[in-house]
């Protein structure tokens, strides 16, 4: 699987998912590496490392109404904000039903705090 690949289910995506997806997607392009997306049981996800040994960052996942942008350890990245909701394990996400819900400078500091945790 590709970028190309991930670029196909955005395109799939409804007009307002769509654009929220390419936003989002725009803000992770720009913290992680240009070979780290594919995928994953149906929907993009980022991943570092080579594979098989892919450690997972984040994930992209449209519904009816909203775009989900998830970070497997997002548990234990500092969010000053309180918009990430704890999910299984030690992900965490935030629900996207606009594009102007989409803050570049703080997903990204999110990103940098994952992409840490997952390296150090």
């Amino acid at each position: 699987m590709t970028s190309s690949d991930i670029t196909a289910y955005l395109n799939g995506l409804d007009g307002p998912l769509r654009d929220i997806g390419e936003r989002t997607r725009h803000v992770i392009d720009s913290a992680l590496p240009d070979d780290s997306g594919a995928l994953w049981h149906g929907h993009p996800t980022w991943s570092l490392g080579d594979k098989p040994g892919r450690t997972p960052v984040c994930l992209l996942k449209a519904y009816t109404s909203y775009v989900t942008f998830g970070l497997w350890r997002g548990q234990d990245v500092a969010d000053p904000s309180g918009r990430l909701v704890a999910g299984a394990r030690r992900m965490a996400s935030v629900k996207l039903g606009r594009a102007d819900e989409i803050d570049p400078a703080l997903f990204s500091a999110w990103l940098r705090h994952a992409i840490a945790l997952e390296t150090t």
